[in-house]
């Protein structure tokens, strides 16, 4: 086969897969023709399969390890940065919510707007708030009392007057 088309299959897919991992996101199939077509030039230059079958194992192992040691320079750590996701998160880069303070709702009493079965909404003077019972059902417009708070969860039991 001529040379220029083993180096255009080479070439051919070598730009595949900078396409598929700069511009295309995910593994699709600009990432699969690019293998198939490294492969393919790899093949075509070798004279028995089995050569081909060792040539290509080879550059597997020299790509594993170029990557292995890309990993460890200091030059290339800032590049690969730019290719993940950054597990630490200060305040500075997102928002973060306030934690609610319901504890100064402990003892009040109000009304169910809603069945609670278990969950479901309670007027308290005029405030919403979600709140689960203590296991048991709770009919629409029952007179309820916050009996606990844990974290963002009200707990709520009836209250008999």
């Amino acid at each position: 086969m001529s040379q220029s088309i083993i180096i255009a299959l080479i070439l051919l897919g070598i730009a595949l897969l900078a396409i598929e991992i700069f511009v295309i996101p995910g593994f699709g199939v600009s990432g699969i023709l690019g293998i198939a077509a490294l492969i393919s030039g790899i093949f075509l230059v070798t004279d028995s399969f089995l050569e081909g079958l060792l040539f290509t194992a080879g550059a597997l192992i020299v790509l594993g390890i170029l990557i292995y040691l890309s990993f460890k320079s200091p030059r290339t750590q800032r590049l690969w940065k730019k290719f993940s996701l950054s597990t630490r998160q200060t305040p500075k880069e997102g928002y973060v919510a306030p934690k609610p303070q319901y504890e100064m709702y402990l003892g009040q009493v109000g009304i169910a707007l809603t069945q609670l079965r278990p969950a479901g909404t309670g007027d308290f003077d005029g405030v919403k708030l979600d709140v689960v019972t203590e296991g048991g059902f709770i009919g629409l417009g029952t007179t309820i009392k916050i009996i606990g708070v844990e974290g963002s969860r009200i707990i709520v039991r009836e209250e008999k007057l």
